[in-house]
């Protein structure tokens, strides 16, 4: 499914490149950076995450996925030394706290 879904993404990175085409400028470090990002970042985080999947239930993987968002910020707060907001700490506890909403007492029951 994941191969179907790139494969439809395709069309319209190809579609928005064309469009943008004229302030486009490639140089080999740019196709390196990207290269590795895409082969490398990307490929082994769906590898670990299709790892991850085998010990989780849908409802489970579904709802752990949600962190993404709150771990990329923390990512760039740590290596980006982004700052720290309000807004940041309200909306990653409210995400988190949904988080362990669901799956805490599903892991009791589980007991």
């Amino acid at each position: 499914m994941t191969t179907g879904n790139f494969c439809r993404a395709i069309g319209f990175a190809v579609l928005f490149s064309l469009a943008g085409w004229a302030d486009i400028s490639f140089d080999n470090q740019g196709i390196a950076l990207a290269v590795l990002s895409g082969a490398l970042a990307f490929g082994v985080g769906y590898a670990l995450w299709y790892q991850a999947l085998r010990g989780l239930s849908a409802t489970h993987a579904a709802t752990v996925q949600l962190s993404v968002p709150v771990l990329v910020a923390i990512g760039g707060i740590i290596f980006l030394d982004e700052p720290i907001s309000v807004n940041f700490l309200v909306v990653g506890t409210v995400i988190l706290g949904g988080i362990a909403m669901v799956i805490i007492p599903a892991h009791n029951k589980a007991k």
